[in-house]
C-alpha cells in the first residue's frame, strides 16, 4: 500500500487471544525499529517517530488491556490512525519524561507553548511541528502537557535533502526554557525516510 494511503483497518486487527500469544515476540521484533525511531532531545525530552507498525502495536495493546472488544476498535482507529505518516510527513509523539512528580510539575510549568517551538531541521530549513487534532496542550496557567503529538510536513525538495547523506538533519527546540538540538544518525535517517512516498 502506498505510504500516502496507509491506514490501519479493522482487518489488520487480530483477536485479543491471538495477540496475547504473540505479544512478547511482536514487542521484541519491534524494539530495534523503535530504537531507531527514538531521538533524545536534551535531558528530559524524546521524539518517538511513529509508523504504521508502532501504531498497530499500540492499538492491539489498548484493545488487550482495556478489553473493549469490537466496540472499542473504531475509537482506537480514530485515535491512532492520524499518527500514521502519510508519505509527505514525519509524525512524532514527543514526551517530556521526568519521574519525580514535583520536578515534572515544575519543569512543565516553565514549558508553556513548547509545542510551537519543536522542529525538524533539514539542511538549512526548519520545519516546525503541527499539533495533531485541536487539543490544546498548554493550559491557561501556562503548564504544558508531558506528551505532544506532532506532524512535520515536508515538501518534495525537503524530502530529497533529508535523503542526502552529506546534509545534516536534526530535531530541536527553540523554546527559551528548553533550547536543545540533536542530530539524527544515518541509521535513524534511513529508517525515517521509509515514511516518505
Amino acid at each position: 500500500m502506498p505510504a500516502a494511503l496507509r491506514r490501519i483497518t479493522p482487518a489488520d486487527i487480530i483477536p485479543d487471544a491471538e495477540f496475547a500469544k504473540q505479544r512478547k515476540a511482536r514487542r521484541s521484533a519491534l524494539l530495534p525499529l523503535k530504537r531507531l525511531r527514538r531521538v533524545d532531545l536534551g535531558p528530559v525530552c524524546s521524539f518517538y517517530f511513529e509508523t504504521y507498525e508502532t501504531m498497530l502495536f499500540q492499538i492491539q495493546e489498548m484493545l488487550l488491556i482495556e478489553k473493549g472488544g469490537a466496540a472499542q476498535v473504531a475509537d482506537e482507529l480514530a485515535a491512532y490512525n492520524p499518527l500514521v505518516p502519510q508519505g509527505s510527513e514525519l509524525v512524532a509523539t514527543v514526551m517530556f519524561e521526568i519521574e519525580d512528580p514535583v520536578r515534572r510539575a515544575a519543569t512543565l510549568a516553565r514549558l508553556g507553548g513548547v509545542e510551537d517551538h519543536l522542529y525538524l531541521q533539514v539542511g538549512e530549513e526548519k520545519v516546525y511541528g503541527v499539533q495533531d487534532g485541536d487539543v490544546e496542550r498548554t493550559r491557561e496557567d501556562g503548564k504544558t502537557s508531558s506528551v505532544h503529538f506532532l506532524h512535520f510536513p515536508l515538501t518534495e525538495a525537503q524530502k530529497a535533502v533529508f535523503r542526502s547523506p552529506g546534509v545534516q538533519v536534526l530535531v530541536g527546540s527553540d523554546h527559551e526554557a528548553y533550547a536543545h538540538m540533536a542530530v539524527l544518525t544515518p541509521a535513524t535517517r534511513a529508517e525515517l525516510a521509509r515514511d516518505f512516498a
